[in-house]
């Protein structure tokens, strides 16, 4: 772990356990859920699951330092404070923040874009501006752009991708002017799959005088981060998509950008004084941390941190590809199967989105539960996209470093029959 220099805090307390070093066959040995039955998981993009390192590190951390971090000056209290801000320093470091005071944790992107949208957005977008938004964007990254929008008079931009989901330079070059102030932009679309250059993306939008939030939740599980590098004005996290607990995200934001924001909720801790009619606020980042913090579920969020660059993003990235290949290939097989996005499996970062000629997504998913195979199905909280691509619901199959190709193969088999228990042919 780095510890940043500037900090006045923090002796490092691990609450995360061994992490064993292994093949991937070792690794799966560390998630129970994996191993109690016969089910085949395949819906890693709406939530990753937990290995018993992290479920141990939260267990751990609430038997030998449950107490308020930041408001005790007895033992337990300064041990919790020193857990959860080392967990701090974990996440910036792992992200390439300048210093841990630009990571605020919250409970998920979700609340991640919220933040930026109330604390900044409403402050800076005025009437006649504009907010450049993908089509292809997660709702999280849509509505709180909406809500701007509507309440300021500002007017919503939508960049289109191709049909293999690439958004070119020609497109964000027409869409990014001088009235744009905000482009908001998924870094990994979670229905394509497909890595959007928001490096790209970001250096032109400066160019043009505006902010770049992104929404890392797709690819901070599967690609290394480096929001310096890519140009991130504000960029979102979520926990459990990266075998965190749910319920703790972090938000990364250039400090001078946090240090103008007002704080998107108020009470307990944020605040430095209060009076009957006034209060003053707490320096970055507790500003934005209003009551008793997660700090149980930010020690586990760490300890993901730590078994992810244990396992190593190469290592990650070489199963993931094996297995969406595996995946596409298979598929292909089906007539009766459209896959969207790029068919490069390559460019799916371990997302296949598909629909079966004649059968629902939904029943699609009922059947194939039946036979323990998870999947998910609906619009993948991606309606505009939905609407784009011309499918109102679409099957998704996710995978992570710890499926296996004989997964896919169980997968591939019980889905071939789907039409047939449906009244289909064979």
């Amino acid at each position: 772990m780095t510890l940043f220099m500037e900090q006045k805090y923090y002796i490092l307390i691990d609450y995360r356990g061994e992490i064993p070093m292994g093949s991937l066959q070792d690794y799966r040995k560390d998630f129970d859920i994996l191993n109690s039955g016969d089910y085949v998981y395949f819906d890693n993009a709406a939530t990753s699951q937990r290995p018993r390192q992290v479920l141990d590190a939260v267990t751990n951390f609430y038997k030998t330092a449950n107490a308020n971090p930041l408001r005790g000056l007895y033992d337990w209290s300064v041990a919790a404070t020193d857990a959860y801000e080392n967990a701090r320093c974990t996440v910036a470091d792992f992200i390439g923040a300048k210093r841990a005071e630009e990571i605020i944790f919250t409970r998920n992107t979700t609340e991640s874009l919220n933040l930026v949208a109330y604390s900044y957005g409403l402050e800076n977008v005025h009437e006649e501006d504009e907010i450049v938004v993908s089509v292809m964007e997660h709702h999280s990254n849509l509505l709180p752009w909406q809500m701007v929008a509507r309440k300021n008079g500002a007017k919503l931009v939508f960049l289109e991708p191709d049909e293999e989901g690439i958004i070119s330079k020609e497109e964000y070059e027409s869409k990014i002017t001088d009235k744009t102030k905000i482009v908001a932009i998924g870094h990994v679309s979670n229905v394509m799959g497909i890595t959007n250059p928001v490096k790209e993306i970001a250096e032109y939008a400066h160019s043009k005088g505006a902010i770049v939030v992104v929404d890392g939740a797709q690819s901070t599980p599967h690609m290394p981060v480096n929001v310096q590098e890519i140009g991130a004005d504000f960029f979102a996290l979520s926990g459990h998509k990266m075998l965190a607990p749910m319920g703790i995200g972090a938000l990364y934001g250039r400090y001078e950008l946090l240090e103008k924001m007002q704080p998107f909720l108020t009470g307990g801790e944020m605040i430095e004084y209060v009076t009957r009619t006034d209060a003053t606020y707490a320096e970055i980042p507790h500003k934005f941390e209003a009551g008793t913090v997660n700090a149980g579920d930010a020690v586990g969020l760490a300890a993901a941190i730590e078994y992810i660059k244990n396992v190593g993003f190469d290592t990650i990235e070489e199963q993931e590809l094996k297995l969406t290949k595996k995946l596409m290939e298979g598929l292909a097989k089906m007539p009766y199967i459209k896959v969207y996005g790029s068919k490069d499996y390559r460019k799916h970062c371990g997302i296949v989105t598909f629909t079966m000629e004649g059968v629902h997504p939904h029943d699609m998913s009922s059947v194939l539960n039946d036979d323990h195979v998870c999947i998910r199905a609906g619009h993948h909280c991606a309606q505009p996209l939905m609407q784009f691509i011309g499918a109102g619901s679409t099957a998704r199959a996710s995978v992570y470093f710890y499926n296996t190709e004989e997964e896919v193969d169980i997968f591939l088999d019980k889905l071939s029959k789907v039409r047939e228990v449906m009244g289909y042919g064979a």
